[in-house]
């Protein structure tokens, strides 16, 4: 019997942070069952995704930061 696996497993997985033993068991169940298989590449595509977000504050966040910061007399570092 397959040891069933969580959505944490499949995160330790593609971090690399399961034992060689355990991604051994893991991959046998990705082959066996298609399920936890579409679960796997659905994380992959998540991540791919978080990747490519913008991580800088867009221009009006930046005046808006700026102007909150003159309407209360904070000084300039």
């Amino acid at each position: 019997m397959i040891k069933p696996f969580t959505p944490n497993d499949l995160v330790r997985y593609i971090y690399q942070e399961m034992p060689e033993v355990e991604q051994e068991l893991l991959m046998q169940a990705l082959h066996s069952d298609q399920n936890l298989m579409q679960e796997y590449l659905d994380m992959l595509s998540a991540i791919e995704s978080l990747d490519q977000i913008q991580l800088q504050p867009s221009e009006k966040v930046v005046k808006a930061i700026k102007y909150k910061a003159k309407s209360t007399g904070l000084q300039k570092v």
